[in-house]
C-alpha cells in the first residue's frame, strides 16, 4: 500500500493521525457494544431455592437438626447394624449419632421440599458435616441419590397426628420390625462359657 500523502499529493510526506476518531456530527457511532444486566444473570438453570421452613399443612413442628445428609446402600445391605437387626437397603431406616434406636424422624430436603420418615436403626454418620445416613430407600423418596450429600431439616415424629410429606403419620410408620425385638433379645442373651478340655501331658518313651 503506498504512503499517504497530503491533498496537493506531491510532497511524499505521512499526514498526522487524528487525536479523536473523525466521525462527522449527528452520524451513527462505528460500533457499539450492548450493556449486560448482571444483577439479572441465575445460575443453576432449574434449581430450586433451598426451603429451610416447615410446610404450612404440616402443622406445628419443631426442627431438631440441619446439616448434610448421605446415604448408604448394596455395600452394607444385610450386615448388622449397631441396633442389632440387619441393615434393610430397601427399608426406611436410618442412622444417627445420638438419637435413640426406633425413633422416628421426618427428613426434609432443603434442595426440593420433599419428605421422608425414617426410623433410627444404626449408629453415624461419623463425617464433618453430616447428620444422618440414610438408607437407599430413603434417599430415593426425597432424590438424595443423584444429588450426594445435600443439606436437610430434621423433625423427631413424637406424637400421633403428626404429618410428614403431607400425610399424617400412623402408629405403625416406620415401626421396628417384630424380627428385630427378637434379635435384640439374643443380643442381651448371656454366652454359654466354652468348656476347659485338659489335655495330658506326652509321655517320654
Amino acid at each position: 500500500m503506498p504512503p499517504a500523502t497530503d491533498a496537493e499529493g506531491g510532497t511524499g510526506k505521512l499526514l498526522p493521525l487524528p487525536r479523536a476518531i473523525a466521525v462527522p456530527p449527528g452520524a451513527a457511532p462505528r460500533s457499539s457494544v450492548p450493556s449486560v444486566r448482571y444483577d439479572l444473570a441465575v445460575s443453576g438453570m432449574g434449581e430450586q431455592t433451598p426451603d429451610d421452613g416447615v410446610p404450612g399443612d404440616d402443622g406445628p413442628r419443631e426442627i431438631f437438626e440441619r446439616g448434610g445428609a448421605s446415604w448408604y446402600g448394596i455395600q452394607f445391605h444385610q450386615r448388622k447394624t449397631a441396633s442389632g437387626e440387619r441393615f434393610d437397603m430397601t427399608a426406611l431406616t436410618a442412622a444417627h449419632k445420638t438419637l435413640p434406636f426406633n425413633t422416628r424422624v421426618c427428613v426434609r430436603s432443603l434442595v426440593n421440599g420433599s419428605e421422608v420418615l425414617v426410623r433410627i436403626n444404626d449408629r453415624g454418620p461419623y463425617a464433618a458435616g453430616r447428620v444422618i445416613d440414610l438408607s437407599r430407600a430413603a434417599a430415593d423418596r426425597i432424590g438424595l441419590t443423584g444429588l450426594g450429600i445435600k443439606q436437610v431439616a430434621l423433625s423427631i415424629v413424637d406424637r400421633e397426628g403428626m404429618r410428614c410429606g403431607g400425610l399424617p403419620v400412623e402408629a405403625g410408620d416406620a415401626s421396628a420390625p417384630v424380627a428385630a425385638a427378637a434379635v435384640q433379645q439374643r443380643a442381651k442373651s448371656p454366652v454359654p462359657a466354652r468348656r476347659k478340655v485338659v489335655v495330658p501331658p506326652r509321655r517320654r518313651k
